[in-house]
């Protein structure tokens, strides 16, 4: 019975010494090596990860008003009360020096659907496109100036309006804009890359 007395005595003792010592001697570990570089992250993008925010892109002044006003390019507005999707919708114009862009959509909200004619400089690219919920797209060669890209609402799906989500990247995988349209059935929602050189 003694030596069990002792062993617990000894053992609360030692328990005790060290939880103080421990208080005494942490410190914070060095690095050794203080001259590590960045890994830079990989610039392939995985097609379901969502894409990092874009920095600051330069904006190209283009005046919403005066692209929509060719008639024969541009269904006229037609809202009315309570229904505000019945236009063409800008979506930005950028300024890029890449020499390829890849634009990507999926269907924005439930998968219902929807259908769109994607042009580029007013030129067709892809005649139908059924929107579902994995991004779909395509790469495009940037020509120096205007590089116009609208995507026309072949239909509304079974629930109003047309609604995607859009990606438009460089050739480094750098997001230049990230957005969504909400656009009525014969209507465009238009975005505007200008490549500097």
């Amino acid at each position: 019975m003694k030596k069990i007395l002792f062993f617990i005595i000894i053992g609360a003792s030692l328990h005790a010494y060290s939880q103080d010592e421990l208080k005494r001697k942490q410190q914070s570990i060095q690095q050794k090596n203080s001259e590590n570089k960045e890994v830079p992250p990989p610039t392939e993008v995985s097609p379901n990860d969502p894409p990092p925010l874009p920095k600051e892109p330069i904006v190209f002044k283009i005046n919403p008003d005066e692209l929509y006003k060719n008639n024969i390019l541009y269904k006229k507005e037609a809202n009315v009360e309570g229904i505000f999707y019945r236009r063409n919708e800008f979506l930005g114009s950028f300024v890029t020096n890449t020499i390829v862009s890849t634009v990507r959509y999926r269907d924005a909200a439930f998968v219902d659907g929807d259908k769109i004619k994607v042009y580029l400089n007013d030129k067709v690219i892809e005649p139908e496109v059924l929107l579902d919920g994995e991004y779909k797209g395509f790469k495009i060669n940037l020509v120096k100036g205007i590089n116009k890209i609208d995507f026309e609402a072949l239909n509304e799906g079974s629930a109003s309006p047309n609604t995607a989500e859009f990606q438009v990247f460089d050739d480094k995988g750098t997001v230049i804009e990230s957005s969504q349209w909400n656009v009525g059935t014969g209507y465009k929602a238009t975005i505007v890359l200008y490549k500097e050189n």
